[in-house]
């Protein structure tokens, strides 16, 4: 199944943090890397007072079902010293299930479309990179459509930076 994930960091080493969650979910058995996006440097969002992020998206290929694919992304933020201490607070590394194929999902856990896809320019600007016409199951928009609704406030492309799987 063809499906989305963002990945996002703003502590310690933000650009090797990401290619290292790049390459750990790269290394499952059941799934593959297949696109990676542009990094983006993006403002906190919820608490400002914190460094901004580093945000990236990456297609993968999978055959782990929606709740199999959630778990191995948790696995890889807890292998890499991920914890949940403060919402929306600082993190080495977030990893977040953002579609999954054209399945739409409600369950205790886990929600896909991952339910503030829409509203977030920092996960829609790397998505667009690599899924520019891939439509939101629910709303029925691309992803570009969604990121030209959100505008590019706090949102800057780094050129020299690009995750290598």
């Amino acid at each position: 199944m063809k499906s989305y994930i963002g990945l996002g960091s703003n502590s310690g080493d933000k650009f090797k943090n990401l290619q290292e969650a790049a390459n750990r979910i790269n290394d499952s058995s059941k799934l593959r890397v297949k696109k990676v996006s542009h990094v983006y440097e993006t403002r906190a969002v919820g608490i400002r007072e914190q460094p901004d992020f580093l945000n990236a998206a990456i297609e993968v290929e999978t055959l782990l079902d929606a709740s199999e694919l959630l778990q191995d992304c948790l696995r890889v933020e807890k292998e890499m010293g991920r914890t949940r201490t403060e919402r929306w607070g600082p993190r080495n590394i977030d990893i977040d299930l953002l579609l999954y194929g054209n399945v739409v999902l409600k369950k205790k856990d886990l929600t896909v479309p991952h339910p503030l896809l829409h509203t977030r320019g920092f996960v829609l600007y790397p998505l667009s990179d690599i899924a520019p016409d891939t439509v939101h199951p629910v709303l029925g928009l691309t992803m570009n459509e969604l990121k030209a609704q959100v505008g590019q406030v706090g949102i800057r492309k780094i050129d020299e930076l690009k995750l290598d799987v």
